[in-house]
C-alpha cells in the first residue's frame, strides 16, 4: 500500500561449482527446501539453517537447450533458470515501475559467487537486468492509449575508490569524479550525470555494451577490476497522462539495478595490529552499506536513537531511498557452494539476514506538469533575486549560479517534446560513434588475427578486440602507439608485435615485462592460436589467431582463473589443472584454501610491486607459506598461511606482513597511486605511508634437537643446519644437550642407563648454544642482528643476547631444565619431542643504521660529509679487526678440533691393525665430525669472500676520495693513510685465510689415508 512499510525482500541463489573448486574436489555445503537455506560447516558438520523470501538452487538439475539457455533437465529437477528468476523479482520491479514506485535490486556476494550472471547473465542466459529492460519497451509497444506518453532513459555509472565515473561518456573524465549533490525534495543526485532517452530495447543493449567497453578500460587504466568497483544502472520511466481539459500528470519511477563489488572486501576497513587502522577509499562504500544495513535492522529491531550513516559514503548516498527510503528493494545474494568458501558464504548469508529487516516507505511519485514548471520557474525566481542581492562576489555565488542553469536544463527538457529528445540523442550517438561505418571498424577482428582482454570478472572479459593488421602492431602507454594500453607496469612501447600474413610473432620493446603461455618473454616469439598473454603487472590478452585455426567456443576455457593458475605453475607453484582430487581429507581441504590463498596474492603482490617501481619506493614483496612445523616440537605440519615478506631495496629493511594487512596496505598504495596519476603531490611524512613500517624482529630459521638420548643419559653435541620457511640454509648453529648430576656436573659418558632407570628420581639437563656460524642475514647487511631463542613444550621461551653485525655469533647461552621426579610422562615426552632452536634477526632504525650506502663517481657534498664518512670508515675497519681476531681464535679452535680427531682415527686405525677387539668404540658424533667440520669451513671461506669484497669497497671508495676534482685539503692525505690500514688488513686477512686452507686441505689428506 501507498504509503505503507514494505521489508527488503531477499533471495539467495547458489551456482554451480566453478574449475578451480572442481580441481579442489570440493563438497558442497549448502542444501535448500523450500525458502530455507542450510549451511554445512566443513570440519565439524554442524548446520546453521536461514529463512529468505526465496531461495533459488541453480547448483545442478540442468540442461543446454539449442539456443544455449541452461533449463531444468526435467520436471522434477528443482534447478532454477534465468526466466524463473525474472518471474520472481524482475517482475515485481517492473509491475512497481508501472504504478509509479521507485525500484531497486542489488546483488551481493563473494567476487566469483554469481552476481553478475544474475543480474546481467551471460551470453544467451540473459540476467535480470536486460529482460527487465526488454519486458518494459514490449509493454510499451502494446500500449493503445493516445493521451498516454511513456517515456524512458538510461543511466550507467560506476563507483571506484569513492570517485564516480559516468559510463556513457567516452574518452577521458575528470580525474575526481562526478559530483554527488542533495535536493531537498529528491534527495541525493549525481550531478552531470548522462541521462540518455531511448525508444527500444536495442538502444538499451547498445548503450549497455558502451557502458561495458568503458568499464573494461577504465578497469586496465586504473588498475581497478570489477570486484573493486560497484555499477549502478538507472531506468527513469515516466508516464505522462494527458487530461481532457489538455492538463498533463507524470508518474515517474526510477529503477536502481546495482551490481556490488565483491563481498570478500566487506569488512577491510583496516588490518587488525596495523598501525594503519583507517580503512581505505576503495573499500569505504561497501563497509559503510554494511554499516547502513545494520543500523536499519536494529530500527527495525526497535532500537531508538540509531544514526544510520549514509553520508559516509557515496554508494549509501545513491541508495538512500532504496534502503529505508523511498523504494520498493529486492536483494540477491549470490552463493558459492564449495566448502572452501564457507567463511565467506556463510557471512554473506548473515548479511541477507540482516537485510530482510530492514523497512522502507515507498510512495507514488505523480505529480501535474504545469506544477513541475512552476514550482521550477520559482526557484528560478528565488536564485535570481540571491544572486542580486549579494552581488557575483559572494562565497556561495557559485553554488547558486550552478542551481540555476539545472533548473534551466530542467525546464528546457520538459518543455522540449519527448520526439525532440530522441533525436537529439541519435544525433548525438552517431556523433561519438561513428554510425554504421564504425560498427564495420570494429567487426575487423571477424577477419584478422586479434588480442581479446580477459578479466577476473566474466562479463567483462572478451569485451575489448584488438586487431592485429598485416604489419607492425605497437602496443604502449605512448599515445602515438597503434593501440594505446595504460596500467601497472606498462611502458611508453611495451610490445611490437608483426603479422606476416601467416604467421604473427610478438617481441618486447626494451625490455619490458610480458609474459607469453606464463613464461617470460626475452626475445621475439610466434604466437600460437589461443596463447595467453600478459603485459606489466596487470594487463591479460588472448590471443586468437587466423580465422582458419579458430573453432567455436575454443576460447571459453581459457579464463582468468586459468591464466593466475598458468602464472602461479609457472613461478614453481605446483597446481593440477586438469584432474579434480577424490576423498579430500580436512587436512588437503585446508592446504588447497592456503594455496588458494596464494594464488589469488600473486596479482595483487606483482600491482603492489609495480606500484613501488613507479613511485620509487624500493619496496620489493614476496608471497610465502609460514608452516607451523618449523616452531613444533614434533615437527607435525600443522596449520599452514600465507604470509608477504616486504624488503626496502635501497636500506635493506625486512618486515613480514600477514594477508590481511597486505591486501589493507595494498588498498592503500592504489589510492596513493591514484593520486600520483592525477598529478597530487604525495605527501613525505612516512607516518600515511603504506609502503613504511617501523622495524621489527624477523623469525629466519630453525632446527630441532632429539630429546631421546637424553633418556640414555647421552650427551648430543652436533652442529646443526637451520632452515627457514622454504628449506632454505640460514646458518649453522653448535647446540650441546647433556644430562647432569644432583650437583650440576656432567655426568659423562660412563653414566648411560636405560630408560626406565630413571624413574622416581630427580633428573636434570643443561642446554648450551655456544655459537652459530655462517649466518647469511648479517653477512647481506653488517647492520643487522641475531638472536636465538630455545622452545620447550610448557616452558617460557629462553632467549639469547643480541649479536650485531657478524656471521660467527658467540651467543653463550646456557639454560638448565629441572624435573624433581621422573614419571613415565617425562620419559615418553623426551622420546618423541624435540628441542626447537629458533634464530631470529634484528634490524635497526634507518636513523641509527651505522652502515650507509654511498652512490656516485667520487664525493659530493661539503667537507663536513667527508669528514662523517671517513668517521664511518674508520669504525669499519676496527669492526674488520675485531672479526680478524675473531676468525683467528676460530681458526686456531678448528685446528684443535680437526687434529683431536685425527689422533682418534689413527688410534682406531692402530687397534685394527693389532686385532683390539676390546677398544671402547669411538662415538659416531665423532667420526661425523669431519662433514660438520666441512661444513662449518666452507661457510667460514665464504663469509670471508663477502668481507674481502667490503674491503674492496673501501679501497675503491678511498680512491674516488683522493681522485676527487674537488680541494679537500688534508683529507686526501688522511684518506691516503686509511688506504695503507686498508691494504694492511687485507693482507693479514689474506694470510689467515692462506692458513686455514692449507690445514684444512692437510687434515683432509691424512683422513684419506
Amino acid at each position: 500500500m501507498p504509503g505503507g512499510a514494505d521489508s527488503v525482500k531477499v533471495a539467495v541463489r547458489v551456482r554451480p561449482f566453478n574449475q578451480r573448486e572442481k580441481n579442489a574436489g570440493s563438497g558442497c555445503i549448502i542444501s535448500m527446501k523450500g525458502d530455507s537455506t542450510t549451511i554445512k560447516n566443513p570440519e565439524n558438520s554442524s548446520t546453521k539453517i536461514f529463512s529468505f523470501d526465496y531461495s533459488y538452487w541453480s547448483h545442478d538439475g540442468c540442461r543446454e537447450n539449442e539456443d544455449g539457455v541452461f533449463i531444468p533437465n526435467s520436471e522434477s529437477s528443482n534447478y532454477t533458470d534465468q526466466r524463473r528468476v525474472f518471474q520472481d523479482l524482475g517482475q515485481g520491479v517492473l509491475d512497481n515501475a508501472w504504478q509509479g514506485y521507485n525500484a531497486a535490486l542489488f546483488a551481493y556476494g563473494q567476487t566469483g559467487s554469481g552476481k553478475s550472471y544474475s543480474m546481467i547473465g551471460y551470453g544467451p542466459n540473459k540476467g535480470i537486468v536486460p529482460i527487465t529492460c526488454e519486458e518494459l519497451f514490449k509493454a510499451i509497444e502494446t500500449n493503445k492509449e493516445n493521451q498516454k506518453q511513456l517515456q524512458v532513459s538510461f543511466s550507467m555509472l560506476e563507483i571506484y575508490n569513492e570517485r564516480v565515473k559516468d559510463l556513457l561518456v567516452k574518452g577521458k573524465q575528470s580525474s575526481e569524479g562526478l559530483k554527488i549533490r542533495q535536493n531537498p525534495q529528491a534527495g541525493f543526485y549525481v550531478d552531470g550525470l548522462k541521462n540518455v532517452p531511448v525508444s527500444s530495447y536495442k538502444e538499451i543493449e547498445k548503450l549497455m555494451e558502451q557502458g561495458t567497453v568503458n568499464r573494461t578500460t577504465a578497469s586496465t587504466n586504473m588498475n581497478a577490476t570489477s570486484s573493486r568497483s560497484h555499477m549502478v544502472i538507472t531506468i527513469r520511466f515516466n508516464q505522462v497522462i494527458r487530461n481532457a481539459g489538455g492538463e498533463s500528470n507524470t508518474r515517474s519511477s526510477d529503477i536502481n539495478l546495482v551490481d556490488l563489488a565483491g563481498s570478500e572486501r566487506a569488512d577491510s576497513t583496516g588490518a587488525t595490529g596495523d598501525r594503519l587502522k583507517e580503512g581505505s577509499a576503495i573499500n569505504q562504500s561497501l563497509s559503510t552499506l554494511g554499516n547502513v544495513i545494520s543500523a536499519l535492522a536494529d530500527i527495525a529491531g526497535g532500537k531508538k536513537n540509531v544514526l544510520v550513516p549514509y553520508r559516509n559514503s557515496v554508494l549509501t548516498k545513491l541508495l538512500q531511498s532504496a534502503l529505508g527510503g523511498n523504494s520498493r528493494t529486492i536483494m540477491i545474494a549470490a552463493l558459492s557452494p564449495a566448502d572452501i568458501n564457507y567463511d565467506e558464504t556463510l557471512s554473506t548469508l548473515r548479511y541477507a539476514d540482516r537485510a530482510k529487516k530492514i523497512q522502507n516507505k515507498a510512495i507514488v511519485n505523480e505529480s501535474p506538469t504545469d506544477r513541475l514548471i512552476r514550482e521550477l520557474k520559482e526557484e528560478n525566481a528565488r536564485l535570481m533575486a540571491a544572486l542580486g542581492k549579494g552581488g557575483s562576489k559572494t562565497d556561495n555565488s557559485g553554488e547558486l549560479q550552478r542551481l540555476l542553469r539545472e533548473n534551466e536544463s530542467k525546464m528546457s527538457d520538459i518543455n522540449k517534446t519527448w520526439e525532440q529528445r530522441l533525436e537529439e540523442a541519435r544525433k548525438e550517438w552517431e556523433r561519438g560513434h561513428g554510425g554504421l561505418e564504425h560498427e564495420e571498424e570494429q567487426a575487423e577482428w571477424r577477419t584478422f588475427p586479434y588480442f581479446t582482454n580477459i578479466n577476473e570478472d566474466t562479463q567483462l572479459s572478451g569485451v575489448v578486440k584488438l586487431s592485429l593488421h598485416v604489419g607492425e602492431t605497437l602496443f604502449g602507454r605512448s599515445t602515438s602507439a597503434t593501440y594505446s594500453i595504460r596500467g601497472l607496469g606498462i611502458q611508453e612501447k611495451h610490445a611490437l608485435i608483426t603479422n606476416s600474413g601467416s604467421r604473427v610473432t610478438l617481441e618486447p620493446v626494451n625490455e619490458s615485462k610480458i609474459y607469453v603461455n606464463g613464461v617470460k618473454l626475452k626475445s621475439k616469439e610466434e604466437l600460437h592460436h589461443l596463447s595467453r598473454i600478459k603485459f606489466g603487472s596487470s594487463c591479460l590478452y588472448l590471443y586468437v589467431g587466423q580465422v582458419n585455426d579458430r573453432k567455436p567456443n575454443d576460447e571459453k576455457v581459457y579464463d582468468y582463473d586459468f591464466f593466475m593458475a598458468e602464472l602461479a605453475e609457472h613461478r614453481g607453484v605446483a597446481i593440477d589443472l586438469q584432474t579434480p582430487r577424490v576423498n579430500e581429507s580436512m587436512e588437503n581441504l585446508k592446504s588447497y584454501v592456503v594455496f588458494q590463498d596464494f594464488m589469488d596474492l600473486l596479482p595483487q603482490i606483482s600491482e603492489a610491486n609495480a606500484i613501488s617501481l613507479e613511485l620509487d619506493k624500493g619496496m620489493n614483496f614476496q608471497a610465502e607459506i609460514k608452516t607451523q612445523a618449523s616452531h613444533d616440537s614434533q615437527q607435525q605440519q600443522g596449520t599452514k598461511e600465507v604470509q608477504i615478506k616486504a624488503t626496502n631495496e635501497k636500506t635493506k629493511k625486512v618486515w613480514v606482513w600477514s594477508r590481511e594487512k597486505f591486501l589493507h596496505r595494498k588498498d592503500l598504495m592504489e589510492e596513493m597511486y591514484c593520486k600520483y596519476m592525477d598529478g597530487e603531490i604525495l605527501p613525505k611524512s612516512r607516518d600515511k605511508d603504506p609502503f613504511w613500517d617501523p622495524v621489527e624482529d624477523m623469525f629466519l630459521g630453525s632446527c630441532h634437537v632429539m630429546l631421546q638420548s637424553l633418556t640414555y643419559c647421552v650427551e648430543t653435541d652436533e652442529h646443526f643446519t637451520l632452515h627457514n620457511y622454504h628449506g632454505k640454509e640460514e646458518a649453522v648453529m653448535k647446540v650441546r644437550i647433556f644430562p647432569l648430576d644432583e650437583k650440576g656436573h656432567y655426568l659423562g659418558e660412563e653414566s648411560i642407563v636405560e630408560p626406565r632407570e630413571l624413574l622416581g628420581k630427580p633428573f636434570s639437563y643443561e642446554i648450551s648454544i655456544p655459537e652459530c656460524m655462517g649466518v647469511r642475514w648479517c653477512s647481506e647487511e653488517r647492520s643487522r642482528g641475531v638472536y636465538c631463542k630455545v622452545l620447550l613444550d610448557n616452558q617460557q621461551p629462553v632467549k639469547s643476547q643480541t649479536v650485531w653485525g657478524k656471521s660467527y655469533c658467540d651467543f653463550n647461552l646456557k639454560y638448565q631444565v629441572k624435573e624433581k621426579k621422573v614419571r613415565q610422562e617425562f620419559i615418553d615426552y623426551l622420546q618423541t619431542h624435540s628441542l626447537v632452536v629458533e634464530l631470529w634477526g634484528s634490524q635497526v632504525n634507518e636513523e641509527d643504521q651505522i652502515h650507509h650506502t654511498f652512490s656516485g663517481n667520487g664525493v659530493n657534498g661539503n667537507s663536513d660529509d667527508v669528514l662523517s664518512q671517513m668517521k664511518n670508515k674508520e669504525y669499519e675497519i676496527e669492526r674488520l679487526n675485531e672479526d680478524i681476531n675473531l676468525l683467528k681464535k676460530e681458526n686456531f679452535n678448528l685446528k684443535k678440533k680437526l687434529d683431536k680427531q685425527q689422533t682418534q682415527l689413527d688410534m682406531k686405525k692402530h687397534r685394527r691393525a693389532k686385532g683390539v677387539s676390546s677398544a671402547p668404540p669411538v662415538a659416531s658424533g665423532d667420526i661425523g665430525l669431519d662433514a660438520d667440520l666441512a661444513q662449518a669451513l666452507r661457510v667460514f671461506f665464504k663469509d670471508m669472500k663477502a668481507v674481502q669484497g667490503q674491503i674492496s669497497e673501501l679501497k675503491d671508495f678511498v680512491k674516488m676520495s683522493r681522485n676527487g676534482s674537488s680541494d679537500n685539503g688534508n683529507l686526501k692525505q688522511s684518506l691516503g693513510k686509511q688506504e695503507v690500514k686498508l691494504q694492511d688488513v687485507e693482507n693479514k686477512m689474506s694470510g689467515c685465510v692462506a692458513s686455514l686452507k692449507d690445514s684444512v686441505t692437510n687434515t683432509l689428506r691424512k683422513a684419506k689415508r
